[in-house]
């Protein structure tokens, strides 16, 4: 999978990844001759040296840039960098060092131990060894409540997890096509009604990314017939999702779908 991003420094690397979930400083948060993390840098004694250094953004004095020069010269820099929003303070030191450095990359869909490239020529990132999948997860409501599915042990994935309408998009299908689709064959609902399309969510779970397209349906009836997918099924009030146990990222639908 290729994440596309903004080119901050260029260069290309291919390692390992180190992700930290917190603002790093260069300056106290790293041993220049070691490569090791501080304790102040939430990883103590984690090494970044040769590795693809992950963080959200930089922070502290601005003496971190002359700090990463300093890394050069001991042989102790990352490979490469990857921010959330790069600042002046990691910019100028990523140019200055000569180290590829990708921004504007969503860090909830990286791991600590991925094998990763840092394009700084293109602004990507590269997630080696790790499916993508587009599928669609429709919402469908009646009468002000939402239609919540549990998933079948027959199913690929998230076995036993309570779901909106979902399936995946066929290479040669529109997403709404899907949707509608879908809707038809998990339900027995027909001519429900497509209220709105959220925003596509990148999520992560068992091992790839799911690429989600949102839909929320209005349905003329609240009966429903679930085929092998699923074995029971309930409709209630969308702010009771979060009190079952549902598959990754559906709180983020309902969200792209306020």
């Amino acid at each position: 999978m290729i994440m596309r991003g903004r080119s901050i420094a260029r260069g290309r690397a291919t390692a390992t990844l180190l992700l930290l979930d917190r603002p790093f400083s260069f300056l106290g948060g790293v041993d220049v001759h070691s490569g090791m993390l501080s304790s102040t840098s939430g990883a103590e004694g984690a090494v970044i040296s040769e590795t693809v250094f992950a963080f959200p953004i930089g922070k502290g004095s601005t003496v971190g840039s002359y700090t990463l020069l300093q890394m050069k010269r001991e042989g102790t820099l990352p490979a490469a960098m990857i921010n959330r929003r790069a600042e002046p303070i990691v910019a100028t030191g990523a140019v200055m060092a000569g180290v590829p450095l990708v921004d504007s990359i969503e860090l909830g869909l990286l791991r600590s131990g991925d094998r990763v490239t840092v394009d700084g020529d293109e602004g990507t990132v590269e997630l080696h060894d790790l499916a993508e999948n587009r599928v669609v997860t429709c919402i469908v409501t009646y009468r002000g409540k939402m239609l919540l599915l549990k998933r079948s042990q027959e199913v690929r994935t998230n076995k036993g997890l309570w779901a909106g309408v979902s399936g995946y998009i066929e290479n040669d299908e529109a997403p709404e096509e899907t949707a509608q689709k879908e809707v038809r064959e998990e339900t027995g609902i027909e001519g429900a009604k497509l209220m709105k399309v959220g925003k596509v969510q990148s999520i992560r779970a068992e091992g790839r990314i799911w690429q989600v397209h949102p839909f929320l349906f209005e349905a003329s009836t609240d009966k429903v017939r679930i085929d092998w997918e699923h074995t029971e099924y309930r409709w209630i009030e969308p702010d009771r999702a979060d009190e079952f146990d549902t598959v990754p990222g559906l709180r983020r639908v309902l969200d792209a779908l306020k």
